[in-house]
């Protein structure tokens, strides 16, 4: 049985209701690009509102993080990966969660208990010292030299500025052959984080204050591709069995040994694997440009770069080979891979093919803009890398056939700045959704029901969402249509937003079963996702969808609805912009 498997038998054993992981492209959170952690599309409930599975909650979510892309051809980073999490809502605390998280590595895993040690929040002046857990780990056998005390940086969790926060606890484990120390030292390399307990228990105000939280949640997480690597005594997570079989059929498309071309071999593997379960979502996600589109397609063309540089002919279709050995491998606990198989086969061979296309442009550009010279500065060598993706490795090379120097030194800097901006927006990005409940951004929301409603009778009635974003200057709005819309169907469909908007009409929530929901018509995706128990809202009677909110109490809340764009997002699906201006 695999880690996944036992994982969750475990927890369902301890009165756990597995839910089903969300997709890869969030549902309802315009905040970030991808769910990047278990607890992301839990926000809602532990800010508060009930989970129809009830209290205790287990499941394996699909994460993808680009912050550290870049970084991607080392021993550890991963741009997907799978976090293994539980949840308690308002249910058991700190004693019981330690408590299993103890017993599930010792008893149900065998980790020695010598191989283990811990963090804790050491307190501040308005939050006292974690003594609870201490007393708990001291309890189970972990002795007060491998209990570190730490402070917010290390051992705090708070969605935002304000709002539900807490102390955690993480567990580390010894990945040496070496005796594990007496004393932890959490600096020490050797000591990997397998674990975090977050325990909310306090709210922080917009004064600073602190209080007490009624209800105190259990947020936990674990990373799968670590914890394997871990159990198999692999200092390489891509050594692991988690990765073993499609390392060995890079290998042996290339005729290439591990040794030597790590780098390379990790990132096809790890880009292909991202890659595929983007292709995958439900959302509908193509290369592109722009946003989600613009991520998959840099990890497409790092791996083909990559694949290149290993003398894997482009011509093949190895791309294919690899795709199809990730979706047989997932496929038991994601069916939208099997589902979507042609889809995602036939994405990778048209950016391939575009790729072909650029790279050979590219390297017209860089004859033409190198002639006469004998260095390529910063500025040139950026441009090769990020208009044509040019890796640095790549300029060196065709710069030493030309006998030209390059300013890697000058490359590195603005290399460095463009990684900067990148985490500055994705943190901002996530930082901006946890706090989407403003009143204008609640409007919005409440706004795009009221539009997929109108378009569905000024366009077409097959018409479905197929993505949103939104903050407090504007909404964005991405639904299926195989046509741009006329300046007529534009006209028409917000004059009847506005209509709605000026009835004033009520909207009500109710909780049904997600059978009746359909039943009635509720608009909805992604049905097998959704729980036994759904939230439906309703807009009077025109507009009824299943949701998680935030909505207004009445359309008249809303404001004067105009469509300030419209065009393509992807193939058959077009976007519309929007903003909300005070009557």
């Amino acid at each position: 049985m695999n880690l996944k498997d036992l994982y969750i038998n475990y927890f369902v054993s301890k009165g756990h209701k597995q839910i089903p992981s969300a997709p890869v492209v969030p549902e309802n959170d315009a905040s970030v690009l991808f769910n990047t952690a278990g607890m992301q599309p839990l926000i809602p409930y532990l800010m508060g509102k009930p989970h129809p599975y009830g209290t205790r909650l287990v499941d394996y979510q699909k994460c993808i993080r680009t912050n550290d892309l870049d970084s991607v051809g080392d021993v550890t980073h991963h741009t997907f990966f799978e976090m293994l999490g539980n949840w308690s809502l308002g249910d058991y605390f700190k004693k019981e969660s330690i408590e299993y998280s103890f017993e599930f590595l010792t008893k149900v895993l065998n980790i020695p208990v010598e191989k283990l040690a811990v963090t804790v929040y050491k307190g501040d002046d308005q939050i006292p010292k974690d003594e609870v857990s201490i007393f708990c780990w001291e309890s189970l056998g972990i002795p007060s030299e491998r209990i570190a005390c730490l402070g917010k940086e290390d051992n705090f969790w708070i969605a935002g500025e304000t709002g539900p926060c807490g102390g955690d606890t993480e567990i580390f484990y010894f990945r040496s052959n070496d005796e594990a120390p007496k004393v932890f030292d959490p600096e020490d390399a050797r000591w990997v984080e397998i674990w975090n307990n977050v325990f909310m228990e306090y709210v922080k105000k917009e004064d600073g204050t602190v209080e007490l939280l009624p209800k105190k949640n259990v947020d936990t997480g674990m990373g799968l591709e670590r914890v394997v690597a871990v159990l198999e005594g692999v200092n390489d997570n891509y050594k692991s069995s988690v990765w073993l079989d499609i390392i060995n059929k890079i290998c042996e498309i290339s005729n290439l040994p591990y040794e030597g071309n790590e780098k390379s071999i990790r990132i096809i593997a790890d880009h292909i694997r991202t890659s595929v379960f983007i292709l995958a979502d439900e959302a509908g996600v193509v290369p592109s440009n722009t946003d989600r589109g613009y991520i998959l397609r840099r990890l497409i063309r790092r791996m083909l770069r990559h694949a290149r540089k290993l003398n894997i002919d482009l011509n093949s279709d190895f791309e294919e080979t690899l795709a199809k050995m990730i979706i047989s491998k997932y496929a038991k606990y994601y069916g939208e891979l099997k589902q979507n198989e042609e889809h995602i086969i036939d994405e990778l061979k048209k950016e391939k093919v575009k790729f072909s296309k650029t790279l050979e442009k590219g390297l017209k550009v860089f004859a033409k803009e190198t002639e006469g010279l004998t260095e390529i500065d910063k500025n040139l060598a950026f441009k090769l890398y990020d208009t044509y993706g040019f890796p640095i490795e790549l300029t060196l090379e065709l710069a030493s056939e030309k006998n030209l120097k390059v300013d890697e030194a000058g490359f590195a800097e603005k290399f460095k700045e463009h990684q900067e901006k990148s985490r500055t927006a994705s943190k901002g990005m996530f930082k901006g959704g946890l706090a989407g409940d403003s009143e204008t951004e609640t409007r919005y929301h409440t706004a795009t029901h009221l539009l997929n409603a109108a378009l569905k009778i000024t366009v077409n009635k097959d018409v479905h969402q197929k993505g949103s974003n939104i903050n407090n200057e504007r909404m964005r709005f991405d639904f299926s249509c195989d046509h741009k819309l006329t300046p007529e169907e534009l006209q028409k469909t917000e004059e009847l937003v506005n209509k709605w908007i000026n009835e004033d009409l009520e909207v009500s929530v109710k909780e049904m079963s997600k059978e009746e929901a359909v039943q009635i018509g509720a608009e909805h995706s992604f049905i097998d996702r959704y729980p036994d128990i759904v939230t439906v809202y309703f807009i009077g009677d025109v507009s009824k969808e299943i949701c998680m909110g935030p909505h207004v109490k009445s359309t008249k809340e809303i404001g004067k609805f105009k469509i300030v764009k419209e065009e393509a997002s992807s193939a058959g699906v077009r976007r519309i912009k929007a903003v909300i201006e005070a009557e």
